[in-house]
């Protein structure tokens, strides 16, 4: 089983971070967090990186209902978007695969929630 599912688009670094935030509001997601990795590899061991960024995507409703049924879920949100620029000048998105990421945890209600999150996930990365 794959850990994520990803596309590339024939869209410059910017136009993709805008492509892909609109595509996760429209499922319910927001962005709460931002790590802009090209800028912090460069501050913080001075390497160059090609633009990369992840985005810390949230569904509120999703959330609610996981951490209800599993507490310790938290450890593994939010639901990561990788944007990054390819050498052949695309740019590929990539969203993790939350059924994937919570194999660990035998939960069926929880497996459940993950399979919507999926869903939508899957949905904003086929839409791009």
């Amino acid at each position: 089983m794959s850990y994520y599912f990803a596309k590339k688009l024939d869209l410059d670094f910017e136009q993709a971070i805008q492509r892909v935030t609109e595509a996760l509001k429209a499922e319910g997601f927001g962005i709460i967090s931002t790590i802009d990795v090209q800028d912090t590899l460069k501050k913080k061991i001075d390497v160059d990186f090609r633009p990369y960024r992840i985005l810390g995507a949230c569904n509120p409703r999703l959330a609610y209902e996981a951490l209800s049924i599993e507490d310790k879920v938290g450890t593994m949100l939010p639901c990561n978007v990788v944007v990054q620029a390819m050498d052949d000048g695309t740019t590929e998105v990539a969203a993790i695969d939350p059924v994937a990421s919570m194999q660990a945890i035998a939960n069926p209600r929880l497996e459940a929630t993950a399979g919507g999150v999926r869903d939508k996930l899957k949905k904003v990365v086929d839409s791009l």
